[in-house]
């Protein structure tokens, strides 16, 4: 079963703010689609920070819709409804659309009814909770997170697809997870990974790299690896510290082998979102911070079931002794070893697989 000869449309949006987690995991979903036959097309707005030509760079084709006249403000849309769904149904007139898919805080079920060919399936991807959907598939891929969360904001005949073992993976963090596994056994402190999302609009990357240069006691040989986006507003800043950083420390951008750098880190400093469940497939040890409100929920639950260790906000950073304790404790193998298998039941990474066949089947229906 596939979704061959099939028009999947997204409707997504990534820019400094809104950040690139929505973009990267409908990416992920489009990338097996298209492998196997689906034609998939992402409708996105131009906001500062677009990744438009990351999407075209993976095959795809995208739509752009107009710059806010304004600025965006503190909502997730940038425009209003009625001209968001305008734009939107305008583009979509024009395509032979066999499936809708929507990612975006700002839409709900007023969008899902309007923007598509009467009868066209749905399928929202969601991770709050806080607003009502008319779809036919509703993915959360948060920890945490049960069905009944989605009771009156969903039809009735809605599939939801719910948990971390949905959780929206490229391939090759299923095909990394032995190896990282294995080498877990016997880590030591050797290598850490700052990841704080593709934009860190707030800089939490410099106040991270401020902490770990304060610290007294950082093993011998240790190495730091920064992950940035190229749209990340504080790039030359966070390049401008890591030279002059008391150990070794470079910084990547826009990297296409986040698995392998993730498998061969020894602990990773990281926002929550997305990225938490590629660490967890990985085996990862990871000390979380919190960055956004959207974020609390899925990092609390990550935190209880031990899958990260939870700082919070960038206040637990610099200058804080939970912050040093925590650098501390993972210089101990066992401490690392423990923190890795701990990590490692969160989810098995084939989560891209199991919406996939979800996604047949309906097709099929």
């Amino acid at each position: 079963m596939n979704l061959g000869s099939k028009t999947v449309v997204f409707r997504c949006d990534a820019s400094v703010r809104i950040g690139s987690g929505h973009v990267m995991r409908c990416l992920t979903l489009a990338d097996a689609i298209a492998q196997n036959g689906g034609d998939c097309h992402f409708i996105c707005r131009t906001l500062p920070g677009h990744l438009m030509d990351h999407i075209t760079g993976r095959g795809h084709t995208t739509h752009a819709l107009p710059s806010p006249v304004q600025p965006a403000g503190a909502d997730w849309l940038g425009v209003p409804l009625t001209q968001e769904i305008a734009e939107t149904a305008a583009v979509i007139a024009g395509l032979p659309v066999d499936r809708i898919i929507v990612d975006h805080y700002g839409l709900d079920a007023v969008w899902e009814t309007e923007v598509g060919p009467v009868g066209c399936p749905v399928m929202a991807i969601d991770d709050m909770a806080d607003r009502r959907h008319v779809c036919d598939i509703l993915l959360d891929q948060n920890l945490g997170r049960d069905a009944q969360d989605y009771d009156g904001l969903v039809p009735e005949r809605c599939h939801r697809l719910i948990g971390t073992s949905y959780a929206l993976l490229r391939p090759e963090f299923a095909a990394a997870r032995p190896a990282s596994l294995a080498r877990r056994k016997t880590a030591q402190l050797r290598h850490i990974m700052i990841s704080m999302g593709g934009a860190d609009a707030g800089n939490a990357t410099t106040r991270v790299l401020d902490a770990l240069a304060a610290q007294k006691s950082l093993p011998d040989g240790l190495h730091i690896t920064v992950v940035m986006g190229g749209s990340a507003p504080h790039l030359d800043t966070v390049r401008d510290r890591a030279r002059t950083m008391p150990v070794s420390t470079d910084v990547r951008v826009d990297v296409t082998n986040m698995a392998a750098l993730m498998r061969d880190s020894d602990l990773a400093i990281g926002a929550a979102g997305g990225t938490s469940w590629e660490r967890c497939c990985l085996g990862l040890p990871t000390l979380m911070l919190v960055l956004a409100d959207n974020q609390v929920s899925s990092a609390a639950a990550l935190g209880t079931a031990k899958g990260a260790v939870v700082l919070g906000g960038l206040d637990t950073v610099k200058g804080n002794a939970q912050f040093t304790q925590q650098i501390t404790h993972c210089a101990d193998p066992e401490r690392l070893h423990q923190m890795a298998q701990n990590a490692a039941t969160v989810l098995d990474g084939h989560g891209t697989d199991r919406v996939y066949q979800a996604l047949t089947k309906e097709a099929l229906q």
